[in-house]
């Protein structure tokens, strides 16, 4: 599935400057790394987000459904679909706590 420019650049404004920040294409869309470390990205017209394991409940809470590739949730990892992706104040906040948890992750490479 192709993931969508115009929702990428709203990620990437989300995101701002942040050293050690890199994009990586995976998943058949675009994942935003931290220091290597996967902190969030776009597929298709929705996002992902990696928000930890300890801060996964908190981010169902606010709005965000656990991530699930094939069926079987991923934990640590929620998204947004289309219509929840415009929403600005949880598509902040869930960038947040992504990049707090990728800031909190040994670097890789």
């Amino acid at each position: 599935m192709a993931f969508s420019e115009e929702r990428a650049e709203i990620m990437r404004e989300d995101l701002g400057f942040q050293p050690g920040l890199s994009e990586k294409r995976m998943f058949g869309g675009i994942a935003f790394m931290l220091n290597g470390n996967m902190a969030c990205g776009v597929i298709g017209n929705g996002a992902m987000f990696r928000v930890g394991k300890d801060r996964e409940a908190a981010a169902l809470e606010l709005g965000a459904e656990p991530l699930s590739f094939t069926g079987q949730k991923m934990g640590g990892m929620v998204e947004l679909d289309e219509g929840a992706f415009l929403d600005d104040d949880l598509r902040r906040s869930l960038v947040e706590m992504s990049l707090f948890n990728a800031a909190s992750l040994p670097p890789k490479g």
